[in-house]
């Protein structure tokens, strides 16, 4: 992935799956208890899968040719 901090998160291979899959099949927008369940499941806090999911939703967007934040255009 591009370096936009999210290799300084040091994540293990499986982790890195969970947190994919989730992505792709349950919400690029997880609400708080998706979120908790995820954390559960990755053995990561809340605040990192948070963090997580931030970074990697500014990576699709860009990769969308969307701006990097969230605006007016729902994902």
């Amino acid at each position: 992935m591009a370096s936009n901090g999210m290799e300084s998160m040091q994540l293990a291979e499986d982790q890195i799956k969970i947190l994919e899959e989730n992505f792709t099949r349950v919400s690029k927008h997880p609400d708080e208890s998706t979120l908790m369940l995820i954390a559960a499941e990755s053995g990561l806090t809340e605040e990192e899968t948070a963090k997580w999911f931030r970074l990697r939703n500014a990576q699709w967007r860009q990769a969308e040719g969307l701006p990097a934040q969230l605006g007016s255009v729902k994902d």
